[in-house]
């Protein structure tokens, strides 16, 4: 019952509990129950007596009617089905868990997730109809090997998106996040499941930051930013949602024939830190040195006393000195 009361509310207008009560078919002791189970989910509704609730701002609630309107036909034939929730733990978790049931090309949404994950299990901020969270499945038939570099060309896939809803000067940092200005703007967690050697299924799971709530920007431990920030308004997350698969689907479908190599140059034009010194956390110890790109399997190139030096994804972390 809560996502007809949030459907009404979405238009940031007041409305009585006797109106929301007739609309929905409940009574007002119902509403003020359902409005209370809102609340506990971290959205803000304000509450003025003699007229009734109001969504400061409104929302942009993602319809599956919506984004399939924006997907071109060939995308839209190549997912079996758009999975659409209010809040679950996570949209990688649900796909892991439906991946040999619901299959190659599902697509998972949550308006909010309570336990988002990004790489190397650090937390990622997931308020409610807020950003875009997603886990797209795909099946790859070449084994765990031929999916190297699967993480950049997504990055490659994500920025054209982004440059068609007018988003420029994005760039990539390896293996996984996506930069503007140097803040963090997106993040991408892929997940295995199958056979190492064989036809196993990756979900790849990305989180964009749309229109962080400053209550939710507390929590985050490192420079962010936001599609807001970068526009100067957030735009439809159904039409970006829309044009981020419509550029996906077709770069795994590429990936999948042909490997990280045809990518390489459009990822190295976008790198955040071309040519710039880095550090490499590998866990014991660091390496410094510059970044000279990657080379054809998307293993990052570090530069150190004239030597290149080839580190692949794993537990490798970057940083920019």
């Amino acid at each position: 019952m809560i996502e007809p009361l949030l459907a009404v509310l979405a238009d940031g207008k007041f409305h009585s509990g006797q109106a929301l009560g007739k609309v929905l078919g409940v009574s007002r002791s119902a509403i003020w129950k359902q409005i209370k189970s809102i609340e506990e989910s971290g959205l803000e509704i304000y509450s003025v007596k003699g007229r009734g609730y109001r969504i400061p701002g409104g929302l942009d609630l993602l319809r599956r009617e919506l984004i399939e309107e924006e997907l071109k036909p060939e995308v839209a034939d190549a997912l079996k089905l758009i999975d659409l929730n209010l809040i679950i733990p996570s949209t990688n978790a649900k796909a892991m868990d439906a991946v040999y049931c619901d299959g190659h090309g599902s697509l998972y949404l949550a308006e909010q997730q309570t336990s988002g994950r990004g790489r190397r299990g650090r937390s990622w901020t997931s308020p409610f109809a807020s950003n875009l969270y997603f886990s797209l499945t795909w099946q790859f038939s070449n084994g765990a090997a031929a999916l190297e570099g699967l993480s950049l060309a997504v990055g490659v896939a994500l920025v054209r998106g982004l440059a068609r809803m007018g988003i420029e000067g994005v760039e990539v940092k390896w293996p996984n996040d996506l930069l503007w200005r140097g803040r963090k703007l997106a993040g991408v967690l892929l997940e295995m499941s199958g056979d190492a050697a064989g036809d196993c299924f990756v979900v790849i799971g990305v989180g964009i930051n749309v229109k962080m709530p400053e209550a939710a920007a507390e929590s985050i431990d490192q420079p962010w930013v936001d599609l807001q920030q970068a526009l100067g308004v957030a735009p439809s997350r159904n039409r970006l949602l829309a044009e981020l698969i419509n550029e996906l689907v077709p770069v795994l479908q590429q990936f999948s024939e042909e490997g990280f190599a045809v990518f390489r140059d459009e990822w190295q034009a976008v790198n955040a830190h071309r040519n710039q010194v880095i550090s490499l956390n590998l866990g014991s110890r660091q390496e410094l040195g510059v970044c000279r790109g990657v080379d054809q399997t998307g293993a990052l190139l570090l530069e150190v006393d004239g030597r290149l030096q080839p580190y692949h994804g794993g537990e490798v972390s970057v940083r920019l000195v």
